[in-house]
Parts: C-alpha cells; sequence; structure tokens
C-alpha cells in the first residue's frame, strides 16, 4: 500500500476503481488493495506505467479496455476532484485511441463519472421526494432494458429479485388427504367403512397436492441478446438462490452448465464467475447445435414429468440446413411445456419471418416478450395460474 504521504494517491485510486464499478466493470475491493499495491511499487513518475500497473490489475476482460481507457483518460486528466472537474470535461470528452468505446459505453461511463462523491469536508443534505415513486417504478416496469442508464438497470435488478416471489407452488394431478379438501376420497372412505362394519362414519376428503415447478432456463447470450440476457441472469440467479429446483444453461456457439455457479448467494461473485468462465459471450448463435447437445446430455437429468423449459433468444439461426425442427420437437417433448421468451416481441410490427423463429415457433406453447421487468416477472404468475391438466406427462 501507498505510505501516509501518497494517501491522495491511495484515495483517487480508490475513487478511480469506484467510477469503473460504477460503469459496469466487475471491480471488487480485492482488485483496489492491489492497484494501490501496485502504484506503489511503479511509483506515478510516467502516465503510461500508471496507467498499465492500474489496466494490469483492474480489467481482465478485452471487452473492457475501451472503458478503462476512456475513464482513465477523463478521470487523471486533471487531479482536482471529480465534481469540479465534471463542467469543463465531459462536454468535451476526447476520445485517446482508436479502440475508444462505443455511444453505449460513454453513456455508461458519463453516468459513472457524473455520480457524486462524498467529502468529509463538504456538507451535503439529501432530501428523497418520494411521492411519485409507485409511478416511477410502474414507468421503470414497462422500460426496454437496452434504453435504462445504469441507476435504472441497479433499480430493475431489485425489482427482478422481488420478482420472484410470484412463483408458487402448482397443483399438480396427485392427490393428498385433506380433511377440508374440496374432493371426496372414495378409496380412502371405504377403507374406513371396514372399520365400522360397512357403516359410513366419515366421508375421506382430498385435494390436489402442490409442488414447485422444476424451471429449466436456456439463455441465449449471443451478440444480439447481451443486455437482455445479463438481465435475464439476475433474474435467474435470483430463482436459484430462492430453494427452487431450477436448472441453467447459457449458449452461444455451444452450450454451458452454470446451475452450479448460480447457487453462490452473492449475485455479483456469481454473474462474475459465469463471464469468467463461459467462452462463447457476444458472439454468433448456434441453436440448433445447442439445443442437440442439451438434448443429448442433459436432457435426462433435469427434465422432470412436471418441468418447465424456459427458452430465451431472438431466434436468428443463420444455419437454414440445419436440424433446429427436429430439436425443437425433440425438446418439447421431453418437458412439461416450453416457453420461449423472445426480445423481438417489443415491436408492435413483428412478425415471425426469420427462419429460426418460424422453425421453433410451432413446437412452444407460449411465445413472450423479455425486454423489461414486467415481462420476466410475468412469468412467474404466468405459471402460478397453470392448469395441471396442461402437463400431459404428470402420473
Amino acid at each position: 500500500m501507498p505510505e501516509t504521504g501518497d494517501s491522495r494517491i491511495a484515495e483517487n485510486i480508490v475513487r478511480f476503481c469506484r467510477t469503473l464499478r460504477h460503469a459496469g466493470l466487475p471491480v471488487g475491493p480485492g482488485q483496489v488493495i492491489d492497484a494501490c499495491r501496485a502504484i506503489a511499487r511503479t511509483g506515478i513518475g510516467r502516465r503510461d506505467d500508471f496507467r498499465t500497473a492500474l489496466k494490469a490489475v483492474l480489467v481482465n476482460d478485452p471487452a473492457h479496455f475501451a472503458v478503462f481507457e476512456q475513464a482513465f483518460h477523463v478521470y487523471f486528466r486533471n487531479p482536482r476532484l471529480l465534481e469540479r472537474m465534471m463542467g469543463l470535461l465531459l462536454p468535451t470528452l476526447e476520445r485517446e485511441s482508436p479502440d475508444a468505446p462505443g455511444d453505449e459505453a460513454i453513456r455508461r461511463l458519463l453516468e459513472a463519472l457524473a455520480e457524486p462523491v462524498a467529502r468529509d469536508d463538504d456538507s451535503v443534505v439529501v432530501e428523497i421526494d418520494r411521492t411519485a415513486s409507485y409511478s416511477r417504478h410502474e414507468l421503470l416496469r414497462h422500460k426496454d432494458f437496452e434504453a435504462m442508464t445504469l441507476a435504472e438497470l441497479a433499480e430493475a435488478k431489485r425489482l427482478l429479485r422481488e420478482g420472484t416471489d410470484f412463483l408458487r407452488r402448482m397443483p399438480t394431478r396427485r392427490f393428498r388427504t385433506d380433511s377440508v379438501g374440496g374432493r371426496y376420497d372414495l378409496r380412502r372412505t371405504i377403507r374406513l367403512m371396514l372399520r365400522t362394519n360397512g357403516q359410513i362414519i366419515q366421508l375421506a376428503r382430498k385435494r390436489r397436492r402442490k409442488e414447485f415447478p422444476t424451471l429449466v432456463l436456456i439463455c441465449d447470450i449471443s451478440g444480439s441478446m447481451s443486455r437482455y440476457s445479463r438481465m435475464f441472469l439476475h433474474f435467474a440467479h435470483a430463482l436459484s438462490a430462492s430453494g427452487r429446483d431450477v436448472h441453467s444453461f447459457v449458449f452461444g456457439t455451444r452450450l454451458t452448465n452454470i446451475t452450479h455457479w448460480l447457487v453462490d448467494k452473492d449475485v455479483d461473485r456469481a454473474l462474475h464467475r459465469v463471464s469468467v468462465e463461459v467462452q462463447d459471450w457476444d458472439g454468433g448463435t448456434r441453436i440448433a447445435d445447442c439445443l442437440a447437445r442439451f438434448n443429448e446430455d442433459w436432457g435426462r437429468r433435469v427434465l422432470a414429468r412436471r418441468s418447465v423449459v424456459v427458452l430465451l433468444s431472438d431466434g436468428l439461426e443463420r444455419d437454414s440446413a440445419s436440424d433446429l425442427d427436429f430439436q425443437a420437437a425433440r425438446l418439447r417433448r421431453s418437458a412439461g411445456e416450453l416457453i420461449w421468451l423472445n426480445p423481438m416481441l417489443r415491436f408492435q410490427d413483428f412478425e415471425p419471418l426469420a427462419y429460426g423463429i418460424r422453425t421453433i415457433l410451432p413446437h412452444v406453447d407460449d411465445f413472450l416478450p423479455a425486454h423489461n421487468v414486467e415481462s420476466l416477472t410475468g412469468l412467474g404468475r404466468l405459471l402460478a395460474d397453470r392448469n395441471p391438466e396442461r402437463y400431459r406427462n404428470t402420473a
């Protein structure tokens, strides 16, 4: 760690790390300590050495290099406090390298830099007006994930975690004995008659047994699904951490089982592990091959009699020669129900013209949107209101 005389440097490093975290980079306390130790060794005599040391410690994903470069350029351009330099720097934000981030990265960075930084010598009075909080939450529930700011995405993640409460036990076709049940149990009544020489002393009753459905979540993480898949994984983590029987998979060009990583109660640590281990983020899509891998390797392991498969994908399969129709039909036969969440449904003039969409659509039970909080939490309400007769595989 830097010496006491260099506390100002350490303070700025900590604040810079906080800015990167607000911009979406997975920077934890351990990396902040490593950054301070790295600067203590390299010093601050050369700007390039200073930047390279921080970059080597704080950035693990090449996709975050551009955001780091722009953040470093803005943050360390002036040694003054961030809130005093915002008015001068942000309107004339320069791109230092040809790899500078695009519009979305710039927007995220500006939002992160615009967040106020608390000081010990400042008297800050925060007044919160909650008179319209309900309306704001309602607007947020229906806002497209792609149009959300960082603050709105954080609030949306909280709403998604609360949305798992909608998942309730579903009635099955089996019954259990209940003294106040809504149906008479003829078999049990006859057994009771044997104890009383054929006299009907008591009419046995029964009611439907309720169980949580076995959920199998298959998430498309290709480039066109980036923002939606990341929000869906927050939803999947909330379901996994709530004690439900949930199996989670992601696919782009290959299928990866992430169930055991989402069991971690810490959502940031769990999703960071997923992002590190999964190698095909934001790439292409091979839906047929990945469904074939699921059917062959995992179908018999995770698909129970009352399992519900939730497929999140835009259905943009480019290989028209694939056996997508066969694999989708096989998946449907193995599950109690197949629900397809497609962000493309957010467009009012959407038509199923793409090959992948036209091929999968005949095999799904429900075709629903997945572009905002309301559509994902509505999935729980949909499952809770299901009629047990729909599950033809239930004994």
